[in-house]
């Protein structure tokens, strides 16, 4: 019977098509993560082998320019964040910040590993519902970049500086 981890992981696209005994292999793996507000799960530019799965609580992600950071969305329970290290095999590109005590699932390239090692079918479908997260997220800000250079303001970021 799935447990309250399992069914947060399988309302969400990234986790689409796979089967509860591999979530559940995940979930035996992984850590859960505490951090308190005004908290950072990491900083941009820091060294990177996972990603998360926000449980409960909300978090900013802050883009570093000129010496401040600035708001870029707002993460909500059910939502992930730092999968493109697990991808690129890059350090962080954002900051993560709680905005509220925060419990957050997270996943290792470890255990990425470990499951491409028992069912490669699955942890290519993971690689791909990645892989379509992060392009989702390249096309909203394709059209955010698109509008703003068309002098259109694109979206009102006032929700994400209030958040902080």
């Amino acid at each position: 019977m799935p447990d309250a981890h399992t069914e947060l992981l399988q309302q969400m696209a990234i986790f689409g098509g796979i089967r509860t005994d591999i979530l559940l292999f995940l979930l035996e793996r992984a850590n859960v993560v505490r951090v308190d507000a005004d908290a950072y799960f990491f900083r941009e530019g820091d060294f990177a082998q996972s990603m998360f799965v926000l449980e409960t609580g909300r978090a900013a992600v802050l883009k570093l320019w000129r010496g401040e950071q600035h708001p870029l969305r707002t993460i909500e329970a059910g939502d992930c964040f730092g999968e493109m290290a697990l991808m690129d095999m890059k350090s962080r590109s954002a900051s993560v910040l709680a905005i509220e005590a925060c419990a957050a699932i997270e996943l290792s390239a470890g255990c990425l590993f470990e499951l491409y090692e028992r069912d490669l079918e699955q942890f290519a479908l993971i690689q791909m519902n990645m892989g379509r997260e992060v392009s989702r997220r390249l096309r909203e800000t394709d059209d955010r970049l698109f509008a703003s250079t068309m002098g259109s303001p694109c979206v009102d970021a006032s929700h994400l500086l209030r958040a902080i």
